[in-house]
């Protein structure tokens, strides 16, 4: 266990490169070309979270965006976070801080995320997060390994929460099919 001090701030374009490196140290995450990580640290920034060792170490990340049809959204791409941090409640209070953070700053009112059956640190991530804020969930089989993978990566589900106390919406609404054509059955 790690008693060092975490710091919480806004993505920068200098976290690139790390990104990319901490991404290849999470497994099962999909790593992305450093290109694409620069995006996530600048046209993303807003709806993400980097972690910080007081030395400047980037050892966690949520990647995440607005759905452009749901702008009250906020999609969770990825979650990474060094192994030799897990276990700390470290991820949570990422989780919980870019979910405070985003819902302050840009009203989101909704939570999304798509996980692959038996990412158990994913579903204990989110279903927890979810339990502790009490919000109503729905699941959905988004990507399936077979349609949208050719079999060549696992099912996504599409894990939507929300929403969250204080918003204004009033309750999920069913996966909007506009937005997600290829969503179906209830995972």
């Amino acid at each position: 266990m790690h008693s060092t001090e975490i710091h919480f701030r806004l993505p920068r374009p200098e976290d690139g490169v790390a990104l990319h490196r901490l991404i290849a140290a999470c497994p099962p995450l999909d790593t992305n070309s450093v290109y694409c990580n620069l995006l996530q640290c600048t046209h993303f920034s807003e709806t993400a979270l980097a972690a910080e060792t007081a030395q400047g170490e980037l050892i966690g990340f949520i990647s995440g965006y607005r759905p452009p049809m749901r702008l009250d959204t906020l999609f969770v791409w990825q979650v990474a976070l060094h192994p030799k941090y897990r276990g700390q409640g470290i991820a949570q209070a990422m989780l919980q801080a870019l979910v405070e953070r985003t819902q302050r700053d840009l009203g989101i009112a909704f939570i999304e995320t798509t996980i692959s059956p038996g990412n158990l640190p994913s579903e204990g991530l989110f279903a927890g997060f979810f339990a502790t804020w009490q919000l109503e969930t729905t699941r959905t089989l988004l990507f399936s390994r077979k349609t949208h993978f050719a079999d060549q990566h696992e099912d996504e589900v599409l894990w939507r929460a929300g929403p969250l106390p204080g918003s204004l919406a009033v309750s999920t609404t069913p996966v909007d099919q506009r937005a997600y054509p290829s969503a179906h059955q209830p995972a």
